[in-house]
């Protein structure tokens, strides 16, 4: 009589990507779309000398962190359209998952220091309002300009 613990087990050793199903040329154009877009962004913070403060600073590392966020998980799947082969390992697929949630992680710290970075920044007056007011400079209705104080 067989072991009654060996009996009925299955050993997993791949999964089955499904992505977008048919639409290989939308799963292409977004990767390609996001790729470039973050780059764009990138190279015009670093470019230009005017984008050289803390908020720009932050936004072209947060574009470097998606760009490798989304290179974690669509070439693989753009690799499955091109072969056919619509199947990952279990250990790829955990190496995958493992950058995948790390990438995530620091996107959300980064976006947490980029909010206290805009929080510190902020003006604030003796109340805790805006620095300035709102006056009139000329005669006509409807024209207000704001005054630092």
């Amino acid at each position: 009589m067989a072991n009654p613990e060996q009996e009925n087990q299955t050993l997993l050793t791949k999964f089955i990507l499904l992505g977008f199903g048919n639409l290989p040329e939308l799963q292409i154009l977004l990767f390609l779309l996001t790729v470039a877009g973050n780059v764009l962004i990138i190279a015009l913070v670093v470019a230009d000398q005017q984008l050289h403060t803390s908020m720009y600073f932050f936004l072209g590392n947060l574009s470097c962190l998606e760009t490798c966020y989304t290179s974690t998980i669509l070439p693989r799947m753009l690799a499955s359209l091109l072969t056919g082969d619509r199947t990952i390992s279990v250990s790829g697929c955990l190496t995958q998952y493992y950058f995948f949630g790390f990438l995530a992680v620091a996107e959300c710290y980064l976006l947490a220091v980029m909010s206290y970075d805009r929080y510190l920044r902020m003006p604030r007056g003796r109340n805790g309002g805006t620095l300035g007011t709102f006056t009139s400079k000329s005669r006509s209705p409807g024209s207000l300009v704001m005054n630092r104080v």
